[in-house]
């Protein structure tokens, strides 16, 4: 009789986990959607990286677009502190930047057939360092492909004195283009990849659009992460209750934290900014309004939000670039990312996963050191730094898509 008398519920219970089983395959785990143009890069993802073919298997009981942003900084908070090999890099205007190295073991991927080992630049997002969970994740994976890697942080981060009032925004570029310069005066040769993640993309982004051919002299590619691409409308959906609201006055609160922790600097004199209003921000578009968008000449934060935007700016990038993007993405949904740009590209590829959330791409049953996000840019960063000549016809090919379509 119990077992009848159970029957039912056992019935529901089954049913609702096939159903579970069933929308995880069909709707969860996927091949990434790959938007560029047919050509020397596309063939040249298509060839190098296996991953591209294979589906992503986001964690199972965390593939909700915010719980997969939330678990994966909680579930790397697990990665070790790196003793990296610190260089400061003075710049023009009296700042100062940091060069965070963590080298390659000996006979590393990094080398291509001739000439020196190549190497990668990571850029934080808005308020990371060299120890930010995400940014181990990436330069500990490149490690042990035998890749050496250079994290930049940013003025007053990573424990770095902040010398001059001036701190950084996602559309300036200027301290990334001395750091370049820096890296190219020093390590003579060597092939460059740039990973920029969040806030790091867009300055990385903005890098490439702005300087040009200048620009492809000193990069031979670069790949972007969880970009919020357009800024403008990021921000309007974050500000949409409950779960995006509460991410925004989080970071809110992280960049007030911030900003008082530069009081020494920020504080009083004749300034266009008022630091005890800046540190009562509620909200990421409050926080531009009084400090980032007064500090960096802008009118207001629409007008920060509008020149930090890489959307519509695809064409005027000569490198060969890689996104990497969630659909998922609480800051970025897959409505604001720019496909139908990137599917007109020669040299520009926007991935886009079903799932991931933002900075999250967790994989799994039980999420490893190494998350999907990690193990694609160490594949790509191999690929490309022992590839030269494949880079080189790929910038060839993108010069002349962009003379043709001016």
């Amino acid at each position: 009789m119990d077992w009848y008398s159970d029957w039912p519920r056992t019935l529901v219970g089954l049913t609702l986990g096939a159903g579970c089983l069933l929308y995880y395959f069909l709707d969860v785990a996927k091949v990434p959607l790959v938007a560029c143009r047919r050509g020397a890069w596309r063939g040249f993802l298509e060839q190098h990286l296996s991953i591209l073919h294979e589906r992503y298997w986001p964690t199972p009981w965390c593939y909700e677009s915010r719980c997969q942003t939330i678990m994966a900084s909680v579930l790397r908070a697990r990665l070790p502190h790196i003793n990296y090999r610190r260089e400061v890099v003075r710049l023009k205007d009296g700042g100062q930047v940091s060069l965070d190295w963590l080298e390659a073991t000996d006979g590393g991927a990094g080398r291509g057939t001739e000439g020196p080992p190549g190497l990668v630049l990571v850029l934080p997002g808005l308020t990371g360092s060299s120890q930010s969970e995400y940014v181990k994740g990436v330069v500990l994976e490149l490690q042990r492909a035998g890749v050496t890697s250079a994290v930049l942080n940013n003025r007053g981060m990573g424990g770095l004195s902040l010398l001059t009032t001036r701190t950084y925004c996602a559309a300036n570029s200027d301290d990334l283009e001395e750091a370049l310069d820096y890296l190219k005066a020093t390590r003579k040769g060597s092939p460059l990849f740039i990973i920029g993640i969040s806030l790091g993309g867009l300055i990385t982004g903005n890098y490439l659009a702005t300087r040009g051919e200048a620009a492809a002299d000193k990069v031979a590619a670069a790949a972007v992460v969880s970009v919020p691409w357009n800024m403008v409308e990021g921000l309007r959906g974050m500000e949409r209750p409950i779960c995006n609201l509460l991410l925004n006055k989080y970071l809110a609160s992280c960049l007030c934290e911030l900003a008082d922790s530069f009081s020494y600097q920020l504080a009083g004199g004749d300034h266009d900014w008022n630091l005890d209003d800046v540190v009562k921000s509620k909200t990421m578009r409050e926080f531009d309004t009084r400090f980032t968008a007064r500090q960096f000449g802008f009118r207001d934060a629409d007008d920060y939000y509008r020149s930090s935007s890489l959307h519509n700016h695809l064409d005027r990038i000569r490198v060969p670039l890689f996104c990497l993007n969630a659909a998922d993405d609480p800051f970025q949904p897959m409505p604001m990312l720019p496909m139908e740009a990137a599917q007109r590209s020669s040299h520009v590829a926007l991935v886009v996963t079903s799932r991931g959330g933002h900075i999250g791409f967790m994989e799994g049953l039980f999420p490893s050191r190494a998350y999907y996000s990690d193990r694609l840019l160490t594949q790509l960063a191999t690929s490309i730094l022992t590839n030269g000549e494949a880079i080189q016809e790929v910038k060839k090919e993108a010069m002349q898509w962009l003379t043709s379509s001016c």
